[in-house]
């Protein structure tokens, strides 16, 4: 494994045909998702198309983009599901400054329940009221929220840019999360994204008030028609009435702080401790988010990692430890925190089935 590109990715899928073109080995690592730790560990799919316009996905791209990776997922023993085939948009920034300009492709558009009815791994329910945990899934046809911004996006992006438009009415994988159980009340907060607490927008590419389609979170209450769930510190709420449910009932393993603890630190890369680095290579700091996880809350766990970082600094391995793969003694826990995935330390928290404490 080495360091094959400062900007590269894996491969390229065409729109109009699907046509799909390999740049880098699979074995060698790119740089495509804006975080360092996730790209060292994963295989990079680019899919031509502008995020803020839903017809560049086409069902040609769907179909050889679906038979690619589960092509990779089966070669490589990788979990066919939304906590190991993440979207640019859910790749957490690597520290708190950098958590602003990520990416937010493939944006609200992309069909994730089909994509993954394509990957043989339909999104089902596997739980009851009582289990603690939801995934979303709205049907995608008739889910259409009233995002605004997309004649802001390119191709043809005149300058200036003309005023906000509301975006034409299609399909969509998102939900979109409220502060109270009320189509009327303000969309909730993504600090990284609003650092003043004002609410998020419907801006197409202001996702930090959505969830998506196969995504798993902790259930936080229900009230009639609305579920709620603890999304990036907070009480996020979605419209979910039984006559059209917009989610399934889950079950799994949830985080909680461990006892004592008020709050603890969420990060945005899963990096090893001090000790674990050898003379010569650089310490790369565990500097965390300006999330937090307060105590009270659960978040849904979607793996438990060594702590891990990959050195690779040169394309021929001329830095001193370069192309050397340095673990530690600290393990992190993937959860599902806001629309990103977020990593806690194993030590400050306890990992539950669903089930114990879940609102009943």
């Amino acid at each position: 494994m080495k360091r094959a590109d400062y900007l590269g990715w894996h491969y390229t899928l065409r729109s109009v045909d699907g046509y799909i073109a390999q740049h880098i080995k699979a074995k060698d690592v790119g740089w495509h998702a804006g975080n360092w730790y996730v790209n060292a560990k994963s295989i990079g799919l680019e899919h031509e198309g502008f995020a803020g316009h839903g017809t560049w996905y086409t069902e040609a791209m769907y179909r050889t983009s679906a038979k690619l990776v589960r092509h990779i997922a089966l070669r490589f023993q990788i979990p066919l599901d939304r906590q190991h085939i993440l979207g640019h948009d859910n790749v957490p920034g690597t520290v708190a400054s950098t958590v602003a300009g990520m990416h937010w492709d493939p944006g609200p558009y992309w069909n994730w329940s089909h994509y993954f009815d394509l990957l043989k791994a339909p999104f089902q329910s596997t739980g009851t009221p009582h289990t603690g945990l939801v995934t979303i899934d709205p049907d995608y046809a008739s889910n259409q929220p009233a995002f605004t911004g997309c004649n802001r996006q390119p191709p043809g992006v005149p300058s200036p840019p003309p005023p906000i438009a509301p975006c034409p009415l299609r399909g969509s994988s998102s939900v979109v999360l409220r502060t109270a159980p009320s189509a009327d009340a303000p969309l909730v907060n993504d600090r990284g994204l609003r650092p003043n607490g004002t609410p998020n927008t419907m801006y197409i590419s202001d996702h930090g008030a959505r969830a998506s389609t196969g995504q798993t979170y902790a259930l936080a209450d229900v009230q009639g028609d609305w579920t709620a769930i603890w999304y990036l510190g907070q009480k996020a709420w979605f419209h979910n009435p039984a006559s059209a449910p917009t989610a399934k009932w889950a079950q799994g393993f949830v985080v909680v702080p461990k006892a004592g603890k008020a709050t603890i630190p969420v990060y945005g890369r899963a990096y090893p401790e001090r000790e674990a680095y050898p003379a010569g290579v650089p310490y790369q700091a565990i500097s965390p988010l300006q999330y937090t996880l307060p105590a009270g809350q659960r978040y849904a766990v979607g793996g438990v990692l060594a702590g891990e970082y990959y050195r690779a600094v040169t394309f021929d391995g001329s830095s001193p430890g370069d192309w050397t793969v340095i673990r530690g003694e600290n393990r992190y826990v993937q959860i599902q925190f806001g629309h990103r995935v977020m990593y806690v330390n194993q030590d400050d928290v306890d990992v539950l089935p669903a089930t114990v404490g879940a609102p009943r």
